[in-house]
């Protein structure tokens, strides 16, 4: 694994892990190359780059001589030029669902989630009404949390916790557009703007949710909404993307906050179980890794 950070005490014991990071642009890609044409002499099974186009452009001019398949893994809505390009140079451009990719291409292989389903434990069955209401994603105007408070009008007696970091100046300032937002609608008593929280607390925030709510726009495929999911709590969901995890009843129109309530109020139980046995057959980690091998024909 070649990365900017690393965390030592994270990698499994058949993982080697090397950090190219450097002071500038410029240093990292050098760096990364240094460590990755090592690896390549050894001709391993692909190269997989991981979200950003860049290490797959980067890695092109030494993988491909060597006939070393080249995969991106890339579920995300913008596509820049830098997406557009590495399309042209992978072998296999991998998705989780084929709309969660923003481009047209022959190359595109939709393979589901990699959920790590054992480390989520299945939450108790939730019953109507649903109060506790838990968003956890970034503080972005794509994030359609204005959607969630809006909803909470129509919600008297729930409340809203929302977990998040601020990765940009827009997230930076969005986050009081949301706080003033909240007090003009009323709900700021109930609503805590909550910051980052680690991955290793995700399952006891969890277990103090009654259920998720994920208003992002677009076809986002946001990982929360499977890990909720697989964690057996209701989650709601305004992406179409997720018609084929989600049933009716727990997804909504996120241009319309009255849709997220109706469904909230409307919710009569049951569903739990039954996400999660669907995550484990299609979006487990060793689902999404055997795909990823067979991809690379493996």
């Amino acid at each position: 694994m070649l990365a900017d950070t690393v965390d030592e005490s994270a990698l499994p014991e058949n993982v080697r892990a090397r950090s190219f990071a450097g002071a500038s642009q410029t240093e990292r890609g050098a760096r990364y190359l240094a460590a990755l044409a090592p690896e390549l002499m050894e001709r391993p099974v692909a190269v997989l780059a991981h979200m950003a186009p860049v290490y797959a452009l980067i890695a092109a001019p030494l993988a491909r001589p060597l006939r070393v398949p080249l995969l991106l893994w890339f579920t995300q809505q913008g596509a820049g030029p830098a997406l557009r390009n590495a399309e042209r140079v992978v072998d296999v451009l991998l998705t989780v669902d084929r709309r969660s990719v923003p481009l047209d291409s022959p190359k595109i292989r939709a393979i589901g989630h990699g959920i790590d389903v054992a480390a989520l434990p299945c939450v108790p069955e939730r019953r109507p009404p649903l109060r506790r209401l838990l968003g956890l994603g970034r503080y972005a105007p794509v994030k359609g949390w204005d959607t969630a408070l809006r909803a909470l009008v129509e919600l008297p007696d729930a409340t809203l916790t929302l977990h998040g970091p601020q990765l940009t100046d827009a997230d930076r300032e969005h986050l009081p557009a949301l706080r003033s937002l909240a007090e003009e609608l009323g709900v700021d008593d109930r609503v805590t703007f909550g910051d980052e929280v680690t991955y290793a607390s995700v399952p006891q925030l969890f277990g103090l949710a009654d259920a998720v709510v994920n208003a992002t726009h677009g076809n986002s495929a946001d990982k929360v909404v499977y890990e909720a999911a697989a964690a057996c709590l209701p989650v709601f969901a305004a992406s179409p993307v997720f018609d084929t995890l989600l049933p009716e009843a727990l997804r909504f129109h996120g241009d319309f906050p009255s849709s997220l309530a109706e469904r909230v109020r409307d919710y009569d139980g049951g569903a739990g179980r039954a996400l999660r046995e669907r995550v484990e057959r299609q979006h487990s980690i060793a689902h999404w890794a055997e795909r990823v091998l067979d991809a690379a024909g493996a």
